[in-house]
């Protein structure tokens, strides 16, 4: 097996677009969220095509069969010739009630701020707190009387 026939997971992962960066994909890798024939891997492990990768994104774990290799980042329209995306279907069932429920697992303060939330912040940033009635002894402009 030649140099050409094996590629870093890690930055297939990035050039077939299934992670925004390639520190992204790495650091999934780090973190577990990444497998090959159920094993975890290192960003450093190659892959070769015909293996099929599990990538975990909560809720769901995506699997994907390597048909090409490449280090080279591509257009979406591309990808289709270098992954098939073979997910099971009960994985794309939990993306799809997901998606109908809305606000699955959404802990309190992520996401955007409530109407209730941008009130009191536009009230606390309005305030005094930007009142221009300083009470100091000294002027800004460094002129004094």
């Amino acid at each position: 097996m030649g140099k050409e026939d094996e590629v870093r997971i890690d930055k297939w992962m990035w050039a077939t677009r299934i992670f925004k960066t390639r520190t992204i994909a790495a650091e999934a890798c780090k973190k577990g969220r990444v497998s090959l024939q159920g094993t975890n891997v290192k960003p450093s492990r190659m892959i070769k095509t015909g293996d099929i990768i599990q990538v975990r994104k909560p809720p769901v774990t995506y699997s994907f069969k390597v048909l090409a290799l490449t280090e080279k980042r591509m257009g979406a329209k591309l990808v289709p010739g270098f992954l098939e995306n073979v997910t099971s279907p009960d994985q794309l069932e939990i993306l799809e009630l997901s998606r109908i429920s809305g606000f699955v697992n959404r802990s309190k303060g992520l996401g955007r701020p409530t109407k209730r939330d941008s009130r009191e912040l536009k009230k606390f940033t309005e305030q005094e707190f930007y009142d221009d009635g300083f009470d100091f002894d000294f002027d800004f402009d460094g002129e004094d009387e």
